[in-house]
């Protein structure tokens, strides 16, 4: 089984290029990340380069954050902005040569809301060969962003009928909002993109909480991909690590 490092959360105390030399040095087969945009691409491609390790997606941005967005593809009055994130990050996955791209929709509600991302879902799918990813973010620490559930996911892939856009299976939000995941990854696993865990509630190391991913990652051996690892550590990275050794 492999493992990808989130570098979003994990090692997030240093530049972004030191973070990935870090996850090479602890032994994960990949890497990914929240909003790289900070940083010049060809600097985080460099250091792609010298590790060996791929970058299997990045995020759109999220818009105004001190204004409170989380996301702008399902905002009505933001769809120039939504479509330039887009925009922007084709354009930084293209540099790295970033396996997928999450679209992030943010706070909104309503048939309008809807229908403004699938529009921007279907902008962005025909832009790029690349997949584009939607991710559920549970009500507890995301309440009222548009995408809520894998249901209301799985009917908006259909509707876009795009065939690069995929589902984020997130196991920490999916266990928050929907538990019952084993269920819920067989029936999925047709259009899932990417799969992504942590410890349920705390969303930390995956080495204890409410899911037991001896179970889970046993019902996962023949997923083709690194799994993403995106926890907030309980101090130093490093010290963290070992579930990875006992999983593996």
């Amino acid at each position: 089984m492999k493992f990808s490092a989130n570098l979003g959360f994990l090692w997030n105390d240093r530049p972004l290029p030191d973070a990935i030399h870090a996850a090479k040095a602890a032994g994960f087969d990949a890497v990914e990340c929240h909003w790289p945009y900070d940083t010049p691409a060809q600097d985080v491609r460099a250091a792609l380069d010298a590790t060996g390790l791929p970058m299997l997606g990045l995020n759109t941005s999220r818009g105004d954050v001190g204004a409170g967005e989380n996301g702008l593809a399902a905002l009505p009055d933001r769809v120039a902005d939504a479509r330039a994130a887009i925009d922007q990050a084709i354009e930084y996955a293209d540099t790295l040569d970033a396996g997928a791209i999450h679209v992030m929709c943010g706070f909104a509600n309503g048939p309008e809301a809807h229908q403004t991302f699938i529009e921007n879902l279907r902008y962005a799918c025909a832009a790029t060969q690349r997949n584009i990813l939607i991710e559920p973010l549970n009500r507890h620490d995301a309440p009222g962003y548009f995408l809520e559930t894998t249901d209301q996911a799985r009917d908006i892939i259909a509707e876009v009928a795009a065939p690069n856009l995929k589902l984020m299976f997130d196991c920490y939000h999916v266990g928050r909002t929907e538990g019952d995941i084993l269920t819920r990854l067989t029936d999925l696993k047709g259009i899932i993109g990417h799969i992504q865990f942590a410890s349920v509630p705390d969303r930390g190391a995956p080495d204890h909480g409410e899911l037991d991913y001896t179970t889970i990652f046993a019902a996962l051996t023949d997923w083709p991909r690194p799994l993403g690892a995106e926890y907030k550590p309980s101090g130093d990275t490093d010290a963290t690590l070992g579930w990875m050794q006992r999983y593996r």
